[in-house]
């Protein structure tokens, strides 16, 4: 034998070549033997099992450290994800709002009369105004320091064309429901309106102001705007006899709120009212500050606007420079975007992201420039509709959201998906995941027949791995196949 090696047939081994071809083959053996055992768990926990027999599903398990696929069950065709769409909604605006969102923009005229009477701003499609879930508004602000009790006066310059309220495929027959608020350039409110019985238990004496009031003003929003629109025609008496056994409802196209008598007692109600784009905002936003606000329109001349003067005359003015405003931090929008899985913002999240990034408000523009950029490498195309997930049109494959969960790990890091992913145990993954608390990363998704899962986990072993789960076509309940899916999620977390 020569020194150092061995001879086999014709061929001389080196021990160090030796020593890496049996290394080659123990990988092989492992990852074989990894494949094999979580081929048998898909097989056990999800494939055969009862609930989701009659299912179509789609799994894939990737290596984030290694770089390569563990596992893959039909992981190359295409499911409607449901809320998993807000995966790409998020990176989309992880990518391209920045650190903090731009609230408003708005710009001082240059001719000296408009300089020193009116302020001319845009809206950014930015959701937090007035919304419960932030304890300050900084857009509210300025324009209440710049137009309450003031001379100047508002204007209001709106690029692009009429905004559609609902996305392509949204099932228009929940158009009551809170979690289908309205789409719009301006929101306001989270674009719905909270509706509760007026409290009379101060007083029951017929003759009273509070008891009079309750009889022709019954309900109560929270704000004298949304209290008329409410009480318009709301001709319910409440009294003794009715206890409250009524409901509230909405027209479907306009604000015409509607009172009828039920067998259930009303409590309270948050429904969408209708937006009409920007206009329900701005009449709100007028009745509030006692302020009339006005439009402009941009002309053919670069940086000109035309103003509508008395009279029906039009004068125009010029600006070269827009201000921002800045509202919220950005994150402290998409944490409850994928906690709680928040159909809103994340429709005005890709609103937004299209503002910044084409300097129009046009979810279908924003979403092909996407797919042709950042998303030009994905396994598989999507066919993606809308930026919640509430469009049937959306199809995605488990690959597709093992890439983009790839980048998202790779350009912002797993702190930050940390601090906006919902963990084990809270958010939508509330009662779930409770030993994966701190270690799985996910978002849910969920329509009738259609339960998903994706995220990050870091396994027992410490491995970084991507994964994606999407059931649709089920017969069973969500619940069982939401355990059913966690017990295979979790004895992949348990075995790697």
């Amino acid at each position: 034998m020569p020194a150092g090696g061995f001879t086999f047939g014709e061929a001389h081994f080196s021990m160090k070549h030796s020593t890496t071809i049996l290394s080659f083959f123990v990988f092989i053996l492992l990852s074989c033997g990894t494949t094999r055992q979580l081929s048998q768990s898909a097989k056990q926990n999800i494939i055969n099992a009862t609930p989701l027999q009659s299912a179509h599903v789609g799994i894939s398990i990737y290596d984030a450290d290694e770089g390569k696929y563990l596992y893959n069950y039909q992981g190359d065709k295409y499911f409607v994800p449901a809320s998993n769409t807000k995966i790409a909604t998020c990176y989309a605006a992880m990518k391209y709002l920045g650190d903090s969102l731009v609230g408003l923009r708005y710009g001082i005229p240059e001719e000296k009369w408009f300089r020193e009477n009116v302020i001319v701003f845009q809206p950014t499609g930015d959701p937090t105004l007035l919304h419960k879930d932030f304890a300050t508004s900084p857009v509210f602000t300025f324009l209440k320091s710049n137009f309450t009790g003031r001379s100047k006066r508002p204007a209001l310059f709106i690029k692009g064309y009429e905004l559609e309220p609902w996305g392509s495929g949204w099932s228009w027959n929940d158009y009551q429901a809170n979690y289908m608020a309205e789409r719009s350039r301006m929101p306001i409110l989270g674009n719905t309106v909270t509706i509760k019985l007026r409290d009379t238990s101060e007083s029951f004496i017929p003759t009273s102001h509070l008891q009079r009031e309750s009889r022709t003003k019954p309900f109560t929003t929270g704000s004298k705007y949304f209290d008329s629109l409410v009480n318009r025609k709301s001709r319910v008496i409440i009294d003794e006899d009715l206890n409250g056994r009524l409901e509230v409802s909405r027209a479907i196209s306009t604000n015409d709120f509607r009172v009828k008598r039920s067998s259930s007692v009303f409590k309270s109600a948050t429904l969408p009212f209708v937006t009409n784009d920007w206009r329900t905002a701005f009449s709100f936003l007028s009745d509030t500050l006692s302020k009339k606000f006005t439009e402009v329109y941009p002309t053919e001349v670069k940086d000109e606007f035309s103003w509508e003067v008395e009279n029906s005359d039009v004068t125009f003015f010029h600006i070269k420079n827009w201000n921002i405003i800045h509202s919220q931090p950005t994150d402290s929008l998409l944490k409850p975007l994928m906690h709680r899985s928040d159909n809103f913002f994340a429709e005005q999240a890709l609103l937004m992201v299209s503002n910044e990034f084409l300097g129009v408000m046009n979810d279908a523009k924003i979403i092909d420039t996407i797919l042709k950029t950042d998303f030009a490498d994905l396994p598989q195309k999507p066919r993606w509709a809308d930026g919640s997930g509430l469009s049937r049109y959306n199809l995605f494959t488990p690959q597709d959201f093992v890439a983009i969960l790839n980048k998202m790990q790779k350009q912002f890091g797993m702190q930050r998906i940390k601090e906006i992913f919902a963990t084990g145990n809270e958010g939508t993954l509330i009662n779930y995941y409770k030993n994966s608390t701190g270690f799985l990363f996910a978002k849910t998704g969920t329509l009738s027949g259609v339960v998903a899962l994706s995220g990050l986990m870091y396994t027992k072993k410490n491995r970084l791995l991507i994964f994606s789960v999407l059931v649709n076509n089920h017969q069973a309940s969500a619940t069982d196949v939401r355990r059913a899916v966690e017990k295979f999620v979790e004895g992949v977390r348990e075995g790697n």
